[in-house]
C-alpha cells in the first residue's frame, strides 16, 4: 500500500523529506540517471538505518537487548513504517531507472537500424563500372576429389543379394 505525501509528511524530518518528495511524480522525471543513482544510495542508507532502529526496537521490546541511546524515540513500528516509505521511494526511483534504459537502448537501437539501413541502400545501389573489353572470363577449379569407376557388374550387387537372402527365408 502505498503512503500519501501528507502520511510521509508526518513521519520524516525534513531534510528526509525533501529527499522523499523529489522521488514524486513531477520531480523524479527532471532529474539526470547519475542524480537518481545517487539518490537511490542515500535512500538505501536511510532505509538501512531505519531497519537496524526497528529490529533493535523489538529486540528491546522482547526484552533481548539494551535500551540504545536517549535521542531514539518511538516504537519498532514507527521506525517500521519509515522504513516503508524509503523502500517506496526507492522503488520509484528504481522503475524511473529502468525507463530511462529502456529508453536508451530503443535510441540506440533506432540508431543502428538507420545506419544498416543507409549501409544496405548504399550497397544496393552501387553498381560495377561498365568497361567494353574482353577478359579471361572465370578460371577453373580442378576437383580435389578422387574419381572412382566402379564396373557395371558391380552395381547392385549388394541389394541383388538381400533379395536372394530374403528369398532363402521365406523358401524355408
Amino acid at each position: 500500500m502505498s503512503a500519501s505525501c501528507r502520511f510521509e509528511a508526518s513521519i520524516l524530518k525534513h531534510d528526509e523529506l525533501e529527499i522523499v518528495l523529489s522521488t514524486h511524480h513531477p520531480s523524479i522525471g527532471e532529474l539526470t540517471r547519475d542524480k537518481l543513482e545517487t539518490l537511490r544510495s542515500r535512500l538505501r542508507d536511510l532505509s538501512e538505518k531505519e531497519r537496524t532502529f526497528a529490529r533493535h526496537r523489538q529486540r528491546e521490546a522482547r526484552g533481548k537487548a539494551e535500551p540504545r541511546g536517549g535521542s531514539f524515540s518511538g516504537t519498532a513500528e514507527h521506525a517500521t513504517r519509515r522504513k516503508q516509505v524509503f523502500v517506496a521511494a526507492i522503488k520509484r526511483i528504481s522503475k524511473e531507472i529502468k525507463r530511462l534504459q529502456k529508453f536508451e537502448a530503443k535510441k540506440e537501437l533506432g540508431e543502428a537500424a538507420r545506419r544498416a539501413l543507409a549501409l544496405r541502400r548504399a550497397k544496393q545501389f552501387a553498381r560495377p563500372p561498365n568497361d567494353f573489353g574482353s577478359s579471361e572470363g572465370m578460371r577453373s577449379i580442378p576437383s580435389r576429389r578422387r574419381n572412382f569407376r566402379i564396373p557395371p557388374s558391380k552395381i547392385g550387387r549388394v541389394s541383388q543379394a538381400n533379395k536372394r537372402a530374403q528369398a532363402r527365408r521365406d523358401a524355408r
